[in-house]
């Protein structure tokens, strides 16, 4: 994938004809078929990383006894699903008073496929790490257990250290790179970020990048940090307080690129 450097995003307005989003092809609904319709453009989908599984053997490896401790804190549906695998192959079964800490809503829900939630004590927050954060200072007694990545922001274990609180970190999956050789010969106007192992992914796959007139787009800060790191210029950044979605920014690019009014 070919994609010189301008020494900043000013100036590189080019028009944007194509759009690579490094995520998984969401459902037909999503707003980024709609910019495809309305702009006319080629939008296609990627992932630039895939999660792999810690086996049995590796994650005894790491010396967690599981039934020590009283809460499990899940961030994400790959927690919950990995979590569950390995108490399968491990012949576990969670104890009736094992307590839940859930990022959101959303995974507090996804629970249901192993669990019979409504017998369960689940704690839930808004959205954000922030917000479990706040449940768990109400429950320093708990040992909690943190099934994650072995790429994880450090938000939790620092929270937890701070107020010193228990934490084991269980690393039950692994956050790789996706062979995307067979884009070698492809460009696009823009390619969008969601993570810095996506960042990481795109040079893992083609060390030698240029960027040339690609536009990056990047969702986060700790995303827009890792476009930086590479030395590539971050032309679209999201969110932002009048475009608080991907797809809202690289509109609001499109519209100033393709002099659209």
């Amino acid at each position: 994938m070919s994609a010189v450097k301008t020494p900043d995003a000013q100036d590189r307005l080019y028009k944007v004809g194509s759009v690579l989003v490094s995520q998984p092809k969401p459902d037909d609904k999503s707003p980024y078929f709609e910019l495809a319709r309305k702009y006319n453009l080629e939008v296609d989908f990627r992932p630039f990383i895939q999660i792999e599984p810690v086996v049995l053997k590796d994650f005894r490896k790491q010396k967690i006894n599981i039934p020590e401790h009283t809460a499990v804190i899940f961030t994400s549906r790959n927690a919950v699903d990995h979590f569950f695998r390995i108490c399968g192959e491990s012949k576990l079964e969670m104890p009736a008073e094992m307590k839940y800490f859930c990022i959101s809503e959303q995974t507090a829900n996804y629970l249901q496929k192993y669990i019979v939630v409504r017998k369960r004590k689940i704690f839930t927050g808004e959205k954000t790490a922030a917000d479990m954060l706040d449940l768990l200072k109400k429950h320093k007694s708990e040992k909690c257990l943190f099934p994650c990545s072995d790429i994880r922001k450090n938000d939790i274990p620092e929270f937890m250290d701070l107020n010193g609180l228990h934490l084991t970190e269980a690393v039950l999956y692994n956050t790789v790179a996706t062979d995307l050789s067979d884009l070698a010969d492809v460009n696009y106007d823009i390619i969008a970020f969601f993570s810095p192992s996506g960042v990481t992914s795109l040079f893992v796959n083609f060390p030698d990048f240029k960027q040339n007139k690609t536009r990056i787009a990047a969702f986060g800060p700790t995303t827009a940090k890792a476009v930086r790191e590479h030395n590539l210029i971050l032309d679209i950044e999201a969110p932002q307080p009048n475009a608080p979605s991907m797809t809202g920014a690289i509109e609001m690019y499109i519209k100033k690129a393709n002099q659209i009014g």
